[in-house]
């Protein structure tokens, strides 16, 4: 089993790395969040041990970025311990939260709870914007007329980023949790690709591209998708 381990402290990713290591598991580590999401691109780890208080990206962006493409448990482990950051990371996509300081014991415990549920379920495998009809598990797009259907082609990457603002929907998503998410951290400063493939979406979906009402351009932060209908 591979899990990834992101946090901001080299003493915890260290004693996690040699801990789980020895409990068998193929352990993948990550500094900030922006790392952490490029590694769970990369290695595809079947469990994730997320810290919230990171640089470049903290917890709940990496969760929000991930969470639009992977199904792999998210276990949070840090020193915030209001309920109200609890509910927030658990409402973003967490499936447990562990406060710092912790035992090993209790997070071994969490790990091997987490991972006896099996995969989450997909979430939201069809989705309606106005007269479009977006099926994320088939791959399909169609726009509804009095004519019937007509079939709308997206590129692989513009299924990727309509894919995470669908997984998304209502929330803002940064400008730099989508280019890290679909194109790595190399690239997380790129917006020009973002605003290309946004601007192509808008024309292939929105009803008027001008003025788009389920497309939405949060200034300066990001997008976010309204109106969508399951």
């Amino acid at each position: 089993m591979r899990i990834l381990i992101a946090d901001d402290d080299p003493q915890i990713l260290r004693a996690l790395r040699i801990t789980l290591t020895a409990k068998g598991y193929e352990v993948f580590t990550a500094e900030d969040g922006a790392a952490a999401i490029s590694a769970a691109v990369d290695h595809e780890p079947d469990l994730i041990v997320l810290d919230l208080g990171m640089p470049r990206l903290d917890g709940l962006e990496v969760i929000h970025g991930i969470r639009g493409w992977s199904r792999a448990p998210i276990l949070v482990v840090s020193g915030r311990s209001g309920a109200a950051e609890k509910i927030e990371a658990l409402d973003a996509g967490a499936d447990d939260y562990v406060t710092k300081p912790f035992s090993v014991g209790e997070l071994l415990a969490r790990i091997r709870a987490l991972t006896r549920r099996g995969p989450r379920e997909e979430a939201a495998p069809v989705a309606t914007l106005g007269a479009v009809v977006i099926d994320l598990a088939a791959h399909s797009a169609v726009r509804r007329t009095d004519d019937g259907d007509k079939q709308i082609r997206l590129t692989p990457t513009e299924w990727q980023v309509i894919e995470i603002l669908i997984r998304n929907a209502g929330k803002l998503v940064t400008r730099q949790t989508l280019l890290t998410s679909i194109w790595g951290t190399e690239h997380a400063e790129d917006t020009g690709y973002l605003r290309l493939y946004v601007s192509q979406l808008r024309k292939k979906l929105e009803d008027d591209p001008a003025n788009p009402v389920h497309i939405l351009t949060e200034q300066g932060m990001g997008y976010r998708l309204a109106g969508l209908r399951e």
